[in-house]
């Protein structure tokens, strides 16, 4: 047939929609269909690609077909075509020799007959050699004789006696004809020459040989050794053998030689019997008379295990998902063996422990498919080693190995160590400073591997957490937004997403906890007595007090923690001699030591509150302790303190600094009253009420009450030189009273007590001192 002759349609045969073609991508595999066939995907023709030959591809052989198989895919099948290439008569009869030469002797008598070589045909059937014809002649006839493979020979039939003296040669044209149509001929010279008499044909023991090699037979091997015999004598006896014709003309010359002599067949290349399975020669024996016989050898080749099995791979893939279902195709495995028989029957199988296995699909085709489900986190990549081996003796194998990548999903969400994690952070922070860091690990690869890091919004006494907190999505690092303050916001407790980049997106959470750590930026606050007002405070020792009586108590408060909040009091200046001690860390004063009449009456001290942090801060204040049972006994124990001539130097001296200090400020006093009296001129009194103490919380006096008196009330008292001319006036808080009713009509004056100023005068010689 010519090139895109169309043998079929393979689609119809195969029962393939033809829309469907091109989408399962329908193709043939086989290097012999890729020669002489395609597929047109567009109709489902199966066309011719190239000549083909019946001849070349079979010889002889009575059937004549060519094997392959056609595969689709989405599905995967596979099917098996054969196609039969049928013979047509496209050669002619021929003749190994163009002349054949005939030696007869003269008398012999008519009927003899004489063997002719036949002619070959490699067209079978009907399409071979059928019938011979002779040219016209008076003196021969031509016969057909059939050997025992049904293959036909002509013999020349002598009808009438010949006289060499007459005419010593005669010359015939011999037509082989096949039944083909057209038909076909070829034609022989036949040259008979007339010789003396020799008068018998060599004979060959066996018309037909045949013999069996194997393909490694090595070369210069005589195969076989044929043998004819002659009743003859002398030189029309001498047997010289020779190849009549040979097949070798069809495939390869040179195979094989004859001994001339004995009629040994000799072989002069290897054998191979995947490129030819068997020979057939046409041997002649001739005598020294010329006559000659004819006989056939046939050489079968018998196949040995020498060709391992080829291992093909298509429809490949090079890497699948991890998520794959079992029975995922990764690859078809096509396997071959140009050996026959159990050398070329196939064994094949995967050899590492893969989640793989091999389903036989056809004859030749195997298909992988996966078993399980894969993990790309425990193994990436696999090495996958089919091993083809033969049934032969002994067995051949080859081996082809698959690299599978198994592609990443996004299985696995991004993972923290611990799912709370705890950070302490200093107070006093610099703003924008990193505070932490969380790190979250995700076993995936690319995108599905990339992990971003958020916060929650969470909000922190009102405002949403991100005003104190930030983070860094791609490194998970925490910066403070601002300067935290412990007093204020001592602890956050914020969410923390991790979330990768796959589709979809997986994510994780943990809990965060802040805690501002305190630093010691408070100084401790004093509530009692408070130090705001800028006055010393009176405390009232009574005489008969014991040793480790409670006078009072200085009450103080840190707004820091732990530590920095521990506190701790002490004096730091104190008058002398001192009778107190104060409790380290109660700050409770009490006395030390029996009180007597004669000792000091006015003591004063600083109290330093300090805290335990690093650097320590602290506070101060002032305590004046005035030592009375009442306050009628102050001004006489001052005035008694003030004359007293037998009192020891030290009393004097302060006699005599509290004389000229209470001058100084009764000079101050009566400038200021006339001041006063300048600018209030149309008032004809004035109102001089002035409030020492401070307004404190009852609740924290009441809490600090023991040594102290238990409500702020003011006192206003003149105090005068002579011991006998001294008056007292109580004043209720918030009242105020003239000043007319408290002037004394002696001459007096406002001073100190105990050498201290006193807080505040007026022009009436009116004194107010808070207790």
């Amino acid at each position: 047939m010519r090139k895109d002759s169309v043998i079929s349609n393979i689609a119809k045969d195969l029962g393939l929609e033809i829309i469907n073609l091109s989408s399962r991508k329908l193709q043939l595999v086989s290097h012999v269909s890729e020669k002489y066939f395609y597929v047109d995907l567009g109709n489902g023709n199966l066309f011719v690609k190239n000549r083909i030959d019946r001849e070349m591809l079979c010889g002889k052989a009575t059937i004549c077909s060519i094997t392959f198989d056609a595969m689709v895919e989405n599905p995967l099948y596979f099917f098996n075509i054969n196609i039969e290439i049928q013979d047509i008569n496209d050669n002619d009869p021929m003749f190994f020799h163009d002349t054949i030469t005939v030696e007869i002797i003269e008398f012999t008598l008519p009927g003899a007959r004489f063997a002719l070589q036949n002619a070959e045909d490699p067209d079978i059937g009907i399409n071979s050699v059928q019938t011979y014809q002779l040219g016209d002649n008076q003196y021969f006839t031509l016969s057909e004789k059939t050997r025992p493979d049904g293959s036909k020979f002509p013999e020349l039939v002598l009808e009438k006696s010949l006289d060499r003296e007459t005419q010593n040669s005669h010359e015939l044209i011999l037509t082989a004809l096949d039944g083909g149509s057209p038909l076909r001929s070829g034609t022989s010279l036949i040259k008979i020459i007339i010789t003396d008499a020799n008068d018998n044909v060599p004979i060959f023991s066996q018309e037909l040989y045949k013999v069996s090699v194997n393909e490694n037979t090595s070369m210069n091997l005589t195969l076989i050794k044929v043998e004819a015999t002659d009743k003859d004598e002398g030189t029309n006896a001498q047997i010289t053998y020779s190849f009549s014709k040979s097949s070798e003309s069809i495939h390869h010359t040179g195979m094989f030689s004859i001994n001339s002599t004995n009629g040994e067949i000799i072989t002069n290349r290897n054998f191979d019997f995947e490129k030819i399975k068997n020979y057939e020669l046409s041997i002649q024996a001739k005598d020294g008379g010329g006559l000659v016989a004819y006989a056939k050898v046939l050489i079968e080749v018998v196949d040995n295990n020498d060709n391992a099995p080829e291992i093909i791979i298509t429809s490949l893939s090079s890497s699948i998902p991890e998520e794959s279902e079992p029975g995922t195709v990764i690859a078809v495995v096509r396997v071959l063996d140009q050996d026959s028989g159990e050398n070329g029957e196939i064994d094949c199988q995967i050899t590492e422990k893969v989640p793989f296995e091999l389903i036989l699909s056809s004859n030749r085709f195997y298909k992988i498919v996966t078993t399980k489900i894969m993990d790309r986190e425990k193994i990436s990549n696999y090495n996958i080693t089919i091993v083809a081996t033969d049934r032969g003796s002994p067995p051949l194998s080859n081996r082809r190995t698959i690299i599978l990548e198994i592609s990443d999903t996004n299985d696995n969400p991004p993972v923290f160590m611990k799912s709370t994690y705890v950070a302490y952070v200093s107070e006093n922070n610099l703003p924008g400073a990193s505070i932490y860091s969380v790190k979250a690990s995700d076993p995936d690869a690319g995108d599905n591997a990339k992990i971003m890091y958020s916060i929650c919004n969470a909000n922190t006494e009102g405002l949403p957490v991100t005003n104190y907190l930030s983070i860094n999505i791609e490194t998970g690092v925490l910066y403070a937004q601002r300067s935290f303050n412990y007093e204020q916001n001592k602890e956050f407790l914020l969410q923390v997403t991790a979330r990768d980049n796959g589709s979809p997106s997986l994510s994780s959470n943990i809990t965060l906890i802040i805690r501002i750590v305190d630093q010691n930026d408070n100084a401790p606050k004093i509530l009692y007595p408070s130090p705001e007002n800028g006055l010393a405070m009176f405390e009232m020792v009574p005489l008969s007090s014991e040793p480790g009586s409670l006078i009072t108590k200085v009450v103080a408060v840190d707004e820091d923690s732990g530590h920095n909040a521990w506190l701790s009091y002490h004096f730091i200046q104190v008058s002398e001699p001192f009778y107190f001690i104060i409790n380290e860390h109660t700050g409770e004063i009490r006395t030390t030591r029996i009180l007597q009449g004669k000792d000091i009456l006015n003591h004063k001290a600083v109290v330093m509150v300090k805290d335990n942090g690093v650097p320590a801060l602290s506070a101060t204040t002032t305590l004046s302790f005035v030592i009375a049972d009442s306050f009628q006994q102050v001004v006489p124990k001052i005035n008694s303190h003030t004359h007293d001539g037998n009192s020891d130097s030290n009393l004097q001296l302060y006699l005599l600094v509290a004389l000229a200090l209470i001058s100084f400020f009764f000079i101050i006093t009566i400038m200021v009253f006339l001041i006063a009296k300048c600018r209030a001129s149309k008032s004809s009194t004035t109102s001089f009420s002035t409030s020492l103490y401070p307004p404190m919380d009852p609740r924290v006096l009441s809490m600090y009450s023991d040594g102290t008196l238990s409500l702020p009330y003011p006192y206003n008292f003149c105090v005068t030189l002579d011991s006998a001319d001294n008056d007292f006036t109580y004043v209720p808080p918030n009242q105020n009273v003239p000043v007319e009713n408290l002037i004394d009509t002696d001459e007096s004056g406002c001073g100190k007590e105990n050498g201290k100023e006193p807080l505040t005068a007026n022009s009436a010689n009116q004194v107010s001192h808070p207790s």
